[in-house]
C-alpha cells in the first residue's frame, strides 16, 4: 500500500486507518466499501478513492480546510451552468481521531490528467478551455464571495519580488521583472465582479482519456468574483503555443485583460517555483514550464 506523502510543514498523519475510522464514525453506510489511497501531485487535499463512485477529499493545510464549506455551498449554484462536469459533494465530515479540520467526500469523476508541452493536444481543448471561463463568468454573483485572486496585482508585488530574489539563476529575472512590471501598470478592471475558478492548472482539470477534449474542473478552492484575468493563467499552464491565440480570440477579453493574466501567471509560477522546489517535482517542472513559456 502507498504512503502518503507530506507536502507542508505541520502537515496533520493522513492515512487508510484515519479515513477508514471516520467513516466507520460519521458515514456508516459508507465505511463497507473499498477505500485505497490516490497519489497524485495535488498540494491542497489528500484523495482516497471509495469504492467506486467516490472520493474522499482530506484537506493537507489549515487553508484548504478552510475552502471545505464553501465549496460545498457554491459548487451547487455553479455546476448546473458550467460546460463540463465540477465536483458534487455529498457528505462533509467533522474533525476526528486526531485530525483536526472538516473534509469532504465527492462524486468520483472519471477522467485524466490533460498532457501538457507534448504538442499532442486537440485543437479542440483551446475553445473547451475558453467556453468553461465564459460559462463561469456569466453566472450570478449575488451573494458570492470575494476571491483572493480576483484582486488587482499590486499587493503581490512584494511576495513576487521576493520569489524572484531566490530564483536569480533559475530564471531570467530581469525579464521577468520586465513582463511584472508591465501587468502592474496596466489598467485595472473597472467591469463587475465575475465568478472566477482561481487555480486552472493541470492538477485541477480532467480530460477524456481518449479524445482529449475537456471533461471537467476541479477543486473550486480558489472560487469568489473579481477581475477575470486570473483564469487566464490556463493558456500558459495548459495549452501548447500554437493553441493560446485560439484561447485568447473563444475567450474575448481585452488587452489589460489578458496582460494582467500574464502577470497573475508570473506570480503564481515564481512563488510554486520558490516553495516546490526540492518538495515536488511535479509542481516545480508545470511552474518552470509557465515561467519558460512567459519570457519566450
Amino acid at each position: 500500500m502507498t504512503t502518503p506523502r507530506k507536502l507542508h510543514d505541520d502537515e496533520p498523519d493522513i492515512d487508510h486507518a484515519l479515513i477508514a475510522g471516520l467513516l466507520a464514525d460519521q458515514f456508516p453506510h459508507w465505511s463497507g466499501l473499498s477505500l485505497r489511497y490516490l497519489p497524485t501531485d495535488g498540494t491542497s487535499n489528500m484523495l482516497f478513492r471509495l469504492g467506486d463512485g467516490l472520493v474522499v477529499r482530506m484537506p493537507r493545510t489549515p487553508g484548504s480546510a478552510a475552502d471545505v464549506p464553501g465549496e460545498r455551498r457554491w459548487l451547487r449554484r455553479l455546476g448546473p451552468a458550467l460546460p463540463v462536469a465540477v465536483p458534487e459533494p455529498v457528505g462533509v465530515g467533522d474533525p476526528g481521531r486526531g485530525y483536526p479540520w472538516p473534509w469532504s467526500v465527492h462524486r468520483w469523476i472519471d477522467g485524466v490528467l490533460p498532457q501538457v508541452g507534448t504538442g499532442g493536444q486537440p485543437a479542440r481543448l483551446a475553445q473547451d478551455l475558453a467556453d468553461f471561463v465564459r460559462a463561469l463568468w456569466r453566472v450570478d454573483t449575488t451573494g458570492a464571495p470575494a476571491a483572493d485572486r480576483g484582486k488587482p496585482l499590486a499587493p503581490r508585488d512584494g511576495s513576487t519580488r521576493a520569489a524572484l530574489e531566490r530564483l536569480d539563476g533559475v530564471v531570467d529575472t530581469t525579464a521577468a521583472l520586465a513582463l511584472w512590471e508591465s501587468a502592474l501598470a496596466a489598467p485595472r478592471w473597472e467591469g463587475p465582479d465575475v465568478w472566477l475558478h482561481g487555480d486552472l492548472e493541470p492538477g485541477n482539470l480532467l480530460v477524456d482519456a481518449d479524445s482529449g477534449r475537456l471533461a471537467a474542473v476541479i477543486d473550486f478552492g480558489c472560487t469568489g468574483v473579481g477581475d477575470p484575468a486570473v483564469d487566464l493563467i490556463v493558456a500558459w499552464y495548459i495549452l501548447d503555443d500554437g493553441l493560446r491565440d485560439t484561447f485568447r480570440a473563444a475567450v474575448g477579453c481585452d488587452e489589460a485583460t489578458w496582460t494582467r493574466g500574464r502577470g497573475w501567471a508570473l506570480s503564481i509560477a515564481v512563488l510554486e517555483l520558490s516553495y516546490y522546489r526540492g518538495r515536488n517535482a511535479f509542481m516545480f517542472d508545470t511552474a518552470a514550464r509557465v515561467v519558460g513559456r512567459l519570457l519566450a
